[in-house]
């Protein structure tokens, strides 16, 4: 019974893709095509001109798909922080949050950053030297590389990333080298994407000068064991290499998943890392673009240089609500009330029953142990999408969103062009959305189930 219903699904498959192939290809080759840069334009931002983000947002719109892809929540913010910065704005006391504030960080956010972070770490945050704000996670990444990458650098770059990483690195001059994680055959669980200890030692040469990774990850929704971190900071205290841990999901970590750990806080790792933090994936505002970097004095000093010739300072009414946010949450911790973590017991439900019904249509989910991204493998249902140049998994989300109407996000644009065959046909689905979007996106997959 099993095997005749795996032989219809591929049959279909099979059908269903070669009829799909010609009424995509256009709009494929459309979404190929890069505008000209400018021939004023420096040599450094060639070959940066497309991104991933625009070309997947117009696809769901342009098939007015149910768009279960780009991670956003599309519910509001905790109502004390969007009353925070409704107040910040509108009370007397915006007549100076109106203004510029501190260059480096408004002083009631990092001394609230402070003051979470001091007892996680082990050791006193100092808010004025330990602690810059910019403008979302990406700027603290932005400034980070931009401090310390010369031309000819290495980055190891832990794959699959944040597609951000590749291009920022290449803008500095520094040349990446991806570290694929390794997925184990027939994957359930995000925990079978796995560190392999030889390629770690392998990446690492006299030219490397930076190691990036994100845990909790981004895609998969791996949490970094403590064994793997350590072996991580071993190698960069072997070769004196500065770590930029990407942490903004920090706080996303289920119940029955094994705790987030900070790097920083192993031997010898304090020194040499830079940790990002986000407001926006804390407090479901990621509109609010605002994050931050805590690292030793020396390597904020030299993140504060390039913040101070570039951005500035950062918006004060959006500091002073996330600030006050911040404060309330710290009052309520180890409580049921607390949004740091009961965002986490909020989306675990949607997490289990998205892939439940991913699964009933012949789907394997990768169920994450943190974050709001589910990676599921549509090896199984044996589509047979005629090639066209583009991986496997861009070719199956395009036909996903023109056939079906459900947007989601391939996984091969989070490695290097070397490495992007490990993509397979594994997408990125998030599940930080209302129940009711959740459940449209449901109701496509089940009427796709029972045409099969």
């Amino acid at each position: 019974m099993l095997a005749s219903r795996s032989f219809l699904l591929r049959e279909a498959g099979r059908q269903i893709g070669r009829c799909a192939f010609a009424k995509s290809l256009n709009a494929r080759r459309m979404s190929d095509q890069v505008q000209p840069l400018s021939p004023y334009a420096a040599k450094r931002i060639h070959g940066l001109q497309k991104n991933m983000w625009t070309e997947y947002a117009a696809l769901a719109l342009r098939t007015k798909s149910t768009n279960l892809g780009q991670g956003f929540p599309d519910f509001h913010a905790p109502d004390h922080v969007r009353q925070s910065l409704a107040t910040a704005t509108t009370s007397e006391k915006g007549r100076a949050l109106n203004q510029y504030t501190r260059s480096q960080g408004h002083l009631r956010l990092v001394n609230a950053l402070a003051k979470l972070y001091s007892p996680v770490y082990g050791w006193e945050v100092n808010p004025l030297t330990e602690i810059i704000v910019s403008v979302g996670g990406y700027g603290s990444l932005f400034y980070c590389i931009q401090s310390f990458i010369n031309p000819g650098d290495e980055v190891v770059m832990v794959e699959p990333f944040f597609d951000c990483y590749d291009p920022m690195v290449r803008m500095a001059g520094g040349t990446p080298k991806g570290l694929p994680l390794v997925m184990k055959p027939g994957a359930t669980s995000s925990a079978d994407f796995q560190l392999d200890l030889k390629m770690l030692e392998e990446a690492f040469t006299e030219k490397t000068k930076m190691f990036i990774f994100n845990t909790p990850h981004n895609p998969t929704g791996k949490i970094f064991s403590r064994s793997e971190l350590e072996q991580i900071a071993a190698m960069c205290v072997k070769h004196d290499v500065l770590c930029l841990s990407d942490e903004v999901y920090e706080w996303l970590v289920y119940d029955t998943s094994p705790p987030h750990i900070k790097i920083a806080t192993l031997p010898g790792m304090r020194e040499r890392t830079l940790t990002v933090g986000s407001a926006g994936k804390t407090f479901s505002a990621t509109g609010w673009k605002t994050g931050w970097t805590v690292g030793p004095p020396e390597l904020i000093r030299c993140l504060a240089s390039v913040h101070g010739q570039s951005m500035y300072t950062c918006p004060s009414p959006l500091q002073e609500a996330v600030a006050e946010g911040l404060e309330l949450e710290m009052s309520r911790l180890g409580t049921p009330e607390c949004y740091l973590t009961s965002l986490a017991a909020e989306l675990k439900p949607k997490r289990d029953w998205l892939s439940k019904e991913l699964a009933e249509i012949g789907l394997t989910p990768i169920i994450p142990e943190g974050g709001y991204f589910l990676l599921v493998d549509a090896e199984p249902l044996g589509l047979n999408l005629p090639e066209d140049g583009r991986p496997e998994d861009c070719r199956f989300v395009y036909w996903l969103a023109e056939e079906k109407g459900i947007a989601v996000i391939p996984t091969s644009p989070f490695y290097t062009k070397e490495h992007e065959h490990y993509a397979k046909k594994v997408v990125r689905f998030c599940f930080c959305k209302e129940d009711s979007t959740l459940e449209k996106g449901a109701e496509k997959l089940r009427r796709w189930k029972a045409s099969l």
